[in-house]
C-alpha cells in the first residue's frame, strides 16, 4: 500500500512530518501543534516567541505543493517538502523555508536568480560491544579516498544506490581529511530545489547508513581531537538571460569579480560575526570554529584560498561561484541559505566597502583581526544587535531562534561529561 511521506524543517533543523494516506496527497495541506517551536533537543517545552506554548499550542499547518512530490528512497512511498503556515494562511515568520523563499524574491526583484550548491561533511559512528557510541574504524582511509579501505561495510554505496533510485542529484562522495569522516555533494542548481534536495538528501543518508548500524552524524565536531563537519554554501546568479553574473568574462577568481560579487562579498564580510549566531548554532559549533582550522572563523575573504571563510572560486563562466565555509549542519539548511544571501545583498544594495584580500596563509600568520564570537552565547549576542541581518532573514524566526538556542547552552553545560555533551545532539544532526 502506498503512503506519502510530508516533511518540514523545524528551527532544530530536524525533519518533521507524517505518513498520510496517498488518497490525501492532492490535499496540499495537514496541520500540526505550533508548540513545534517551543521545543528544544532534550524535548523540554519553552515559551518561545512564536510557539504559542502560553497560548494553549494551537495549530499551524504544514503546506505542500503536489506537484513536487517525489519517489522515496522507501519502497511504496512518495515524498514532499512542505513549509509551515499560519492557520489562517500566511507563512509562518519562524519557518526557514519561507525565510529562504523570501531571500530568494528579494534577489528576484534585482534581476537575479540564486543557483546554490552546498557542500555536506559528516562523521560515521558504530555501537561496541558495550553498547557505547565509537567512531566507526576506517585505518586505510585518507583524504579523497575511494573503496573498501575507506568504506569497508559499503554503507556510501548504499547511500548512492539509494540516492539513485529516488532521483537525488548526488554529484560525489569521498572521504575526509580524519578517519570515518565522509564528504557528500550534491548537484548546483535554482536555490529552493536545492536545498529541498540536500535537505531531504541529509534525511536519506542517515536512515540507509542506520540500515548497516552507522550512526551518521554530520554534528560539527563530534570527535574533539578530529577535525570538524562544516557545510559549504556555494552560490551565484544567473541575469535574465540565464548568464552567470558574478564574474566578468569567462574567467573566475578575484580578478574577475563584478561589482555584484564584490558586494556579496563585502555583505558577508560585514555581518560575519551575526552569521555565526545564525550558521553556527550548536554549542560545539564553536569548537569547530578556530583560527587555522579552516572552518571560517576569520572575517575575510580570498581567491582560491581555503583557509578564508569567503572563497572565491577560480573557476569561471558557469561554474563561477562565490564559497561561503561558516555554516555547519546543526543549522536548518534553509535558513543557512537565506542567511547568507541576505547578507550578501544587504552588501549590494548598501553599497558596502570591500575590504582588502586575506594575505596571511590561514594556520601561521592572518592578516584579519576578527573572528567569530568565542562561544554560542556570544554569537547569538552579535546576531541580536545586527538588526539589519535580522529583518532581512525573518525577526520572527530570529526571535525563536535566539530564545531557544540559549535554552540549549543552559541544558548542554548540565551535561556532565564530553560523551553525554555529544549524545545530546548526535541522534538529531
Amino acid at each position: 500500500m502506498e503512503r506519502l511521506r510530508v516533511m518540514a524543517c523545524d528551527h532544530l533543523n530536524l525533519a518533521r512530518g507524517k505518513y498520510m494516506a496517498i488518497s490525501k496527497a492532492d490535499s496540499g495541506v495537514t496541520r500540526m501543534s505550533q508548540g513545534v517551536f517551543a521545543v528544544t533537543y532534550n524535548r523540554d517545552l519553552l515559551p518561545a516567541p512564536g510557539s504559542l506554548m502560553l497560548e494553549g499550542l494551537a495549530d499551524m499547518e504544514l503546506r505542500w505543493d503536489p506537484k513536487c512530490i517525489r519517489d522515496s528512497w522507501v519502497p511504496d512511498e512518495k515524498i514532499v517538502v512542505g513549509e509551515f503556515h499560519s492557520t489562517d494562511g500566511g507563512p509562518l515568520s519562524q519557518c526557514g523555508r519561507s525565510a529562504l523563499k523570501r531571500a530568494i524574491s528579494d534577489w528576484e526583484t534585482m534581476g537575479q536568480s540564486p543557483k546554490i550548491g552546498i557542500e555536506l561533511e559528516a562523521y560515521a559512528f558504530v555501537y561496541d560491544e558495550n553498547g557505547d557510541l565509537q567512531p566507526f574504524e576506517t585505518p586505510g582511509s585518507f583524504v579523497y579516498g575511494t573503496g573498501p579501505h575507506n568504506d569497508p561495510i559499503g554503507f556510501t554505496d548504499g547511500i548512492w544506490a539509494a540516492a539513485q533510485v529516488s532521483g537525488f542529484p548526488l554529484e560525489l562522495i569521498t572521504t575526509e581529511y580524519d578517519e570515518s569522516q565522509f564528504e557528500f555533494v550534491l548537484t548546483f542548481g535554482d536555490a529552493l530545489e536545492a536545498v529541498d534536495n540536500v535537505f531531504l538528501f541529509k534525511q536519506l543518508a542517515r536512515e540507509v547508513a542506520l540500515e548497516y548500524d552507522v550512526v551518521l552524524t554530520f554534528m560539527p565536531k563530534p570527535v574533539a581531537e578530529r577535525g570538524g563537519n562544516g557545510v559549504h554554501v556555494n552560490f551565484s546568479f544567473a541575469d535574465a538571460m540565464g548568464e552567470n553574473s558574478i564574474m566578468n568574462g569567462t574567467g573566475g577568481g578575484p580578478e574577475n569579480m563584478t561589482d555584484l560579487s564584490k558586494g556579496c562579498v563585502a555583505g558577508l564580510i560585514k555581518h560575519h560575526q551575526a552569521l555565526a549566531g545564525i550558521l553556527a548554532p550548536s554549542v560545539g559549533s564553536f569548537e569547530r570554529l578556530q583560527p587555522a582550522s579552516m572552518s571560517g572563523y576569520w572575517q575575510n575573504w580570498g581567491g582560491d584560498h581555503r583557509s578564508v571563510t569567503t572563497r572565491v572560486s577560480s573557476e569561471g563562466g558557469k561554474k563561477a561561484r562565490i564559497e561561503h565555509r561558516m555554516a555547519d549542519a546543526s543549522a536548518n539548511p534553509y535558513t543557512t541559505t537565506a542567511a547568507v544571501l541576505q547578507a550578501a545583498r544587504l552588501g549590494v544594495v548598501n553599497g558596502y566597502d570591500l575590504p582588502l584580500m586575506e594575505t596571511g596563509d590561514g594556520f601561521e600568520e592572518v592578516s584579519s583581526k576578527v573572528g567569530v564570537g568565542a562561544n554560542l552565547g556570544e554569537a547569538l549576542n552579535h546576531l541580536e544587535a545586527d538588526t539589519a541581518l535580522s529583518e532581512a532573514i525573518s525577526q520572527g524566526l530570529i526571535d525563536n531562534h535566539v530564545f531557544i538556542k540559549r535554552a540549549e547552552i543552559e541544558e548542554v553545560a548540565a551535561c556532565e561529561s564530553a560523551e553525554a555533551k555529544r549524545d545530546y545532539y548526535i541522534h538529531y544532526i
